[in-house]
């Protein structure tokens, strides 16, 4: 299998960290944004196969970025894991949108993996 690139939306740092390193060592090519900005150009340039994003961003929320990514025609096929300390899984859609995952914060190492291995063969 084709090395897969993973990126991470994640403003707390050591929790971007924790998980840059867990995928690094599930040999995945990851890279990391701490905030939202330009998110589409981004993703376009490094094409990831999926993109785990947390809802409360320090410039935007999350839930619209998942929007504009969704209603891009370039990305709408990426499938993108939310992850949120304050929201849960019943409650952090916007305008009906869901993500095609979500984890709420603190999560499991081994949840987490198991997510993104079923979000890949989508």
């Amino acid at each position: 299998m084709a090395k897969k690139n993973i990126l991470v939306v994640e403003d707390n740092h050591a929790i971007l960290d924790v998980i840059t390193l867990i995928l690094e060592s599930e040999a995945f090519t990851v890279d990391g944004l701490s905030k939202g900005a330009d998110l589409i150009n981004h993703v376009q340039n490094f094409s990831p196969d999926v993109i785990i994003m947390d809802i409360m961003l320090p410039d935007i929320d999350g839930r619209v970025l998942l929007k504009d990514l969704k209603s891009t025609p370039s990305t709408k096929h990426i499938p993108v894991l939310m992850i949120s300390a304050r929201y849960n899984a019943t409650n952090y859609t916007l305008d009906g949108l869901s993500a095609d995952d979500f984890m709420a914060k603190p999560f499991n190492i081994d949840e987490l993996m198991d997510k993104i291995y079923v979000l890949l063969k989508k």
